[in-house]
């Protein structure tokens, strides 16, 4: 177990990691992973039982999936500071050749990936499949997986939803980036999504909500309740309302970071809101 501070100043670290990386190259998605990037420390710094000796079955380990695959600069930061890959090797993303391309991928056999996520709405039913492999096979440990808000627009993701309900998937937890920003703006002037909680619920999920997501000791707390509900015959949703940029201030509060890189002198402020704590690549 980790203490709030130092998931905060993993978190600190990984902060600097994204926005360093999306600069390098001009290219990737800081808005996102920057808003998830307290939810996904505290899944691998604190909750998820893993092995870094890499195995695609993951057979008796936690197993975690991202959909939401454009957030890749937080996936790899957070994958390599948890030890599945050498640190320095955050300094190739989005390379040609490079293993961190911009949207994980499988062929290259990047430790801690085992799906390509880059089309948005197919995450909840690779995780749904491995969540019910566990089953056949006697293993007890849970699957996760992450989603955005706009992701949900997709339509394959509401006959998983309504698969994992009707077949009592009930080793699943299934958390939604509730920041209510995508990349043409709010998700309610691209596609209002209604009532989140009371559609899974219809659908016959348990649903938790997270107002605080970005706050260590809330994430801890609601994925610590969301683990007591598993084995109770229902898949378990946590909708998770976070700020898109969070901790670089000029990031915040706007879809406008979705998919844009800091100029030099946004990187030096954002880096001067977050000082190192683990060091960098």
């Amino acid at each position: 177990m980790s203490t709030t501070k130092e998931l905060q100043n993993f978190a600190q670290q990984v902060r600097r990691d994204i926005v360093r990386m999306v600069h390098a190259v001009k290219s990737g998605h800081p808005g996102g992973s920057l808003g998830c990037n307290e939810f996904l420390t505290v899944l691998y710094q604190d909750v998820m039982d893993y092995s870094t000796e890499f195995s695609m079955d993951g057979k008796n380990e936690d197993i975690f999936f991202l959909s939401n695959g454009h957030i890749s600069p937080l996936f790899y930061s957070v994958l390599s500071r948890s030890g599945f890959f050498p640190v320095e090797e955050l300094a190739t993303f989005r390379l040609l050749n490079s293993r961190l391309q911009g949207h994980p991928t499988t062929h290259d056999g990047l430790p801690g990936v085992r799906m390509a996520s880059g089309s948005l709405g197919q995450g909840m039913s690779v995780a749904i499949g491995a969540a019910q492999a566990k089953k056949l096979n006697g293993d007890n440990k849970l699957i996760y997986s992450l989603h955005g808000d706009g992701e949900l627009q997709e339509g394959q993701n509401w006959e998983a939803i309504m698969y994992a309900a009707g077949k009592n998937v009930d080793n699943y937890i299934a958390t939604i980036d509730y920041n209510g920003q995508q990349i043409d703006g709010s998700t309610d002037q691209v596609l209002p999504l209604g009532d989140l909680k009371a559609k899974f619920e219809a659908f016959g999920w348990i649903v938790l909500e997270e107002k605080k997501g970005n706050d260590i000791d809330s994430i801890k707390k609601v994925l610590a309740e969301a683990k007591s509900l598993t084995g109770n015959g229902k898949p378990v949703c946590i909708l998770l309302k976070t700020e898109m940029g969070n901790g670089i201030d000029f990031m915040m509060h706007t879809h406008a970071w979705h998919g844009k890189a800091p100029s030099d002198a946004q990187l030096e402020d954002a880096l001067n809101q977050n000082p190192q704590t683990l060091g960098d690549y």
